[in-house]
């Protein structure tokens, strides 16, 4: 696969490209993003939706200039996707047609449940880990539903509403009166095993109104990925958004591009949402262009390898020479189990923790002064998929502190997200002392009441002992180092 992989989705709405680069096997970030809206579906659903030459020409110039922006990122694939508007366009041959002649591009025509798979597949291997979820994914000309159960993706759908459909042919025209009629039949073709618990939220539409509730919230993090909401809780506040004007939806934080077609996705939303018996929602920041990208890279599988993260791996191909710093984790694992009596913490504190251990040497590779706040910076920005808000801040913060007792005023901002002061403690003790042990080839460990003996039967542990006097003496242990029991 090529090193670098540029996927365009041709939305009824905007024309989207990202650029994805691999660092190894499966290992990869997002180098660039571009959006052009172009409004492809415009006209079009109330005129028999034929794709108007207007329409047209502004998805060709757009194309255009995504290529030359691909190229100039040294992209060796470029994979482009078109979906409702496309697909149910008589002239839509005639336009694939014209820019492959004009463009010399290919474009992939999907049909609804491909399109819903795809949405899916990145949700599920993008997101931290869930079990039950139905994806919505609410675009220009349709809304797809994906059902994902026991970690597979079981069945989808493709309805024919959608954020242009609606405004063209009752928000513009002035015949609300009618859209109830219109969605009732559509809304009944949503299966009854696709209720759910958890909706994963995919698309702009939904994105934006995830970001207005953490704005309200005024939520610790501003990463959209992964952000969890209660739908009781905020049902009413979205509802809101209805019979908005311009001002009102100011102050609900909205983007002036989300002003024309927000209200359309807030009602498919309200409406869909209800209809599942939605109780979470869990915002998603990928969808159909990570679900392209992720087909190719992870073929013939569709899923990532056991207990592997693409974000970790990615910030471990490009920020530590791995071979320098494999004993961090190690020593790390060895530390938790022989205090398990003393800190009591569960399994997925000793996950958290390795994974710290993995990544709390890469702000070093920035600057060695400080690199401890460049590690945490780089988790915040970097670790992108598989963690959850809590897990992400939880592994930032405890490298930061590095066995250092916390300063409550600089924590406070992300405390909403932490667990309490003692576990934080502990994971980052831990952390502290397999980084100083790290520097050893042959260490061992037997814990005897609340002493704990570190040794070598060999020679003394010097950089060990002068490590330690670095870190926190805030938990009710006491080391005996060159000590043996």
């Amino acid at each position: 696969m090529a090193k670098k992989t540029a996927v365009v989705d041709l939305g009824s709405n905007s024309i989207r490209m990202v650029i994805f680069e691999k660092t190894s096997r499966y290992g990869f970030y997002t180098t660039a993003e571009f959006k052009r809206k172009v409004r492809l579906g415009e006209n079009a659903y109330n005129n028999g939706k034929v794709l108007q030459e207007e329409a047209m020409q502004r998805a060709e110039d757009a194309l255009s200039y995504f290529k030359e922006c691909a190229y100039k990122h040294k992209c060796k694939k470029i994979l482009i996707v078109g979906t409702s508007a496309l697909r149910d366009a008589p002239n839509s041959k005639y336009f694939i047609q014209r820019i492959r002649e004009k463009l010399g591009l290919n474009i992939r025509c999907i049909d609804g449940k491909n399109e819903s798979f795809l949405g899916g597949l990145a949700a599920l291997n993008l997101l931290s880990p869930f079990k039950n979820a139905t994806t919505l994914d609410i675009g220009g000309g349709s809304s797809e539903l994906c059902l994902i159960k026991e970690n597979k993706i079981i069945d989808s759908i493709s309805l024919d509403i959608g954020t242009v459909r609606l405004k063209e042919l009752f928000y513009d025209t002035n015949k609300l009166g009618n859209i109830e009629a219109f969605l009732k039949p559509i809304l009944e073709q949503i299966p009854a095993h696709f209720c759910n618990d958890n909706l994963i939220a995919i698309g702009g539409s939904l994105r934006a109104i995830s970001n207005s509730i953490m704005q309200k919230n005024s939520y610790a993090l501003k990463n959209l990925h992964d952000f969890r909401y209660d739908f009781k809780y905020e049902k009413h506040y979205i509802a809101r958004m209805l019979d908005a004007d311009v001002q009102t939806l100011m102050s609900f934080g909205i983007k002036k591009e989300r002003f024309d077609t927000i209200q359309e996705g807030a009602l498919i939303f309200l409406k869909i949402a209800e209809k599942l018996k939605c109780k979470q929602v869990i915002t998603s920041g990928v969808g159909i262009r990570e679900g392209v990208f992720l087909k190719d890279l992870l073929k013939p599988r569709h899923i990532f390898p056991m207990n592997f993260n693409p974000s970790l791996k990615s910030l471990q191909d490009r920020f530590l020479k791995q071979d320098l710093h494999y004993k961090t984790p190690y020593f790390t694992t060895q530390l938790f189990d022989v205090l398990q009596n003393l800190h009591g913490l569960n399994k997925r504190y000793k996950s958290i923790l390795i994974n710290a251990a993995k990544l709390c040497h890469i702000g070093e590779y920035v600057n060695f002064y400080f690199a401890n706040e460049h590690a945490m910076n780089l988790i915040l920005g970097g670790l992108s998929y598989g963690f959850s808000h809590q897990d992400k801040v939880l592994i930032a913060t405890i490298i930061k502190l590095n066995g250092k007792k916390a300063n409550p005023y600089e924590a406070e901002s992300l405390r909403q997200l932490l667990p309490n002061a003692r576990i934080t403690t502990w994971l980052s003790f831990i952390l502290a002392l397999a980084k100083t042990l790290s520097c050893e080839d042959k260490v061992s460990f037997k814990m005897l009441g609340s002493t704990l003996y570190i040794y070598n039967e060999d020679r003394e542990l010097n950089l060990v002992k002068e490590g330690f006097k670095k870190i926190s003496k805030s938990i009710p242990l006491t080391l005996a180092i060159n000590q043996l029991p």
